[in-house]
């Protein structure tokens, strides 16, 4: 059985690992706009913008309950109890979708530091027991040799 050296398997493997979350995007060339539309997620999932929507739907739902009058202006603007509830519902949603991506950033990074460790025992592992790899048929990587420098050319 030959080893695939360790860079190679990573060339072909995305930064975040085969199957993540943030790496079903293509990131390279990413222009103004889609920068800004990457923080959208962020602001619907900020506490200050899920305030703001709880104090609207107390405005707009909890206070004409009791009997407040609301303006149809305001009403308008502001739209009325499903709006606010699906408003808030997106936000959880927003901030739920966040918090698995960066779940899944930090696993995959130990995941790789992991693989690093693996790799660097299984090689060593190889240097150690050379004789033993070689009647299991693993083939042992190549020292590699620094170039010898040519002697100085003579002149005459």
């Amino acid at each position: 059985m030959n080893e695939v050296p360790a860079a190679t398997a990573a060339e072909h493997e995305p930064a975040d690992g085969p199957m993540s979350l943030t790496g079903l995007a293509d990131d390279s060339q990413a222009s103004v706009f889609d920068r800004a539309l990457q923080w959208i997620p962020r602001v619907l999932a900020s506490k200050p913008h899920i305030v703001l929507l709880i104090l609207l739907g107390v405005y707009l739902i909890a206070l004409p309950l009791f009997g407040v009058m609301v303006s149809q202006k305001a009403e308008l603007i502001g739209g009325n109890y499903t709006n606010v509830t699906s408003d808030i519902g997106a936000c959880i949603a927003a901030g739920g979708t966040l918090h698995l991506i960066r779940q899944s950033r930090k696993r995959a990074k130990i995941d790789r530091e992991r693989l690093r460790l693996l790799q660097d025992i299984h090689s060593l592992l190889h240097h150690v027991h050379k004789d033993a790899a070689t009647e299991l048929g693993h083939v042992l990587p190549m020292p590699q040799q620094q170039p010898q420098a040519s002697p100085p050319a003579e002149t005459d």
